[in-house]
């Protein structure tokens, strides 16, 4: 009768003509997409509580349930985690984008990146600690610089439509307009793990009203040099 071992191999015990048995590392069982978002939020959970110096893989398995071989079966090593975490971030960064193009208000965009927190409590919190890791990790910078020109380009073109139309002021180059508006989500992200109960429900929807007050067009202001409003006349 013949037996097979498909996952596991043979090596002489020391000493002896025996041979043991020893599992080699396999697949772990379910969804491989499934499994690799749970160690992404599992990795997310542990920066936000403890950040990033104590996301060890060992412990990002251990948040998850899972085996250390089973997160570096999807992920090398934390450098690799962190980068697929960074492009995870981004990807729903994006997600937002296409939905304010959808219904081309530009206002939802930051009430998408202000609510967030209030879906995700991990979200913000572990995503500022990354961007801010990236000043020391070159593989962390090259992802941040990469999606965040994407991010920008994306913006500007749905801020010089929205200019095209008047709904919003073209006193600005949109891509001046961009940076600026980019930074103020930029700096919301950082500050409320810092003060978490200064964002209360009130005062973020009055910071989204403010920021319609800020780009709104201006009576009797000339469009910026060059945008095509300029040079409709």
């Amino acid at each position: 009768m013949t037996s097979t071992m498909s996952d596991k191999k043979t090596k002489p015990a020391h000493g002896a003509g025996e041979r043991v048995q020893t599992p080699t590392r396999g697949r772990p069982a379910g969804d491989p997409e499934i499994k690799r978002k749970e160690l992404l939020r599992a990795a997310a959970s542990v920066i936000a509580r403890e950040g990033y110096a104590k996301a060890s893989l060992r412990t990002v398995a251990q948040y998850a349930g899972h085996s250390t071989g089973a997160v570096t079966y999807y992920f090398a090593n934390k450098e690799e985690l962190i980068v697929a975490l960074l492009e995870s971030a981004f990807d729903r960064f994006d997600a937002m984008l296409e939905s304010v193009r959808e219904k081309g208000d530009i206002r939802l965009l930051f009430e998408h990146w202000l609510q967030l927190n209030e879906r995700n409590t991990r979200f913000w919190p572990a995503t500022s600690e990354l961007l801010a890791q990236g000043r020391y990790e070159p593989a962390f910078a090259e992802v941040i610089a990469r999606r965040y020109a994407q991010f920008r380009k994306i913006q500007t073109s749905i801020l010089k439509e929205a200019q095209e139309q008047g709904s919003v002021r073209c006193d600005i180059p949109a891509d001046l307009l961009a940076d600026q508006l980019s930074a103020m989500g930029d700096g919301w992200m950082l500050m409320y793990p810092v003060e978490p109960k200064r964002f209360t429900s009130k005062r973020i929807r009055a910071l989204i009203d403010a920021i319609g007050v800020l780009i709104a067009p201006a009576s009797g202001v000339q469009p910026a040099p060059g945008s095509r409003s300029a040079n409709a006349g």
